[in-house]
């Protein structure tokens, strides 16, 4: 059960990356967080390798996002080029953060995270308008510095961010989901060196991890992911996305619940 669950998370969490420009993480982390309970994991460490592990996904989500929608030449790459260096930044910051809160308070940060994901998906509010262009190269590096500390904290690939902070600098909105499928790949990969990092030869941590990287969990995940990507990106170019966004937020809401009442 815990293997289906973690490859069922995978995939829908590929679908989405693909579909929305996101990683999945709001869907991964508390999914992981069940299952490293229902295994016995040590509590005070459980959502930082959640996060941890989430991150790790993302990456190989967003490159099999990427890659599909690269070929229908959707990606702004100069954004990516631009946003970079603050994403780096942030994603090592949100890691260490990570690292010095308590995973109960983590859990609650995470927990209120989700709730403002299911509002922003289930309303249809995603998209900002567009009111401005893209800021110079001061304003990109905080940008980028906020998104990668953000989405490094809450284990995402930051697209919830991304995708309207592009939209309002009048970015259209099929480009935006594009290149925030992009820019998910170095939040990933910064945010993960920096789990990797913080975590690394913690005694308490299980067996098989590299730092808060659980790699049973992170292959589990990551196959289906992966596989499932190229659906999304295609059906970003064809279909309607008010549907799979409700049925996110619905999604979102259950596990956010769940997440709350192990806390109580």
């Amino acid at each position: 059960m815990e293997i289906l669950a973690l490859v069922l998370m995978g995939a829908l969490a590929g679908t989405l990356a693909g579909l929305l420009g996101i990683g999945g993480g709001a869907l991964i982390v508390p999914v992981l967080v069940i299952v490293f309970e229902m295994q016995g994991m040590d509590r005070s460490i459980i959502m930082q390798t959640a996060l941890g592990t989430s991150l790790a996904t993302i990456f190989f989500t967003a490159v099999s996002s990427v890659l599909a929608h690269h070929r229908r030449s959707a990606v702004q790459w100069e954004i990516v080029r631009r946003i970079t260096p603050g994403i780096v930044i942030g994603g090592l910051l949100g890691a260490a953060i990570a690292d010095a809160l308590p995973s109960r308070t983590l859990q609650i940060i995470f927990v209120v995270f989700m709730a403002i994901i299911a509002v922003q998906f289930g309303f249809g509010i995603m998209a900002a308008t567009a009111s401005r262009t893209l800021p110079g190269p001061m304003g990109m590096s905080v940008a980028g510095t906020v998104i990668g500390t953000a989405a490094s904290l809450f284990g995402v690939g930051g697209g919830s961010m991304s995708v309207p902070f592009m939209t309002w600098c009048s970015v259209p909105v099929r480009q935006a989901i594009a290149t925030s499928a992009a820019i998910g790949m170095p939040v990933a990969l910064a945010a993960t060196v920096g789990y990797v990092v913080a975590g690394f030869g913690d005694p308490r941590l299980p067996p098989w991890s590299i730092g808060y990287v659980a790699l049973p969990a992170f292959l589990g995940v990551v196959v289906a992911s992966m596989l499932a990507a190229p659906l999304g990106a295609r059906l970003a170019h064809r279909l309607p996305e008010i549907v799979l966004r409700r049925t996110f937020a619905v999604f979102v809401t259950i596990l956010g619940l769940r997440m709350l009442w192990g806390l109580l």
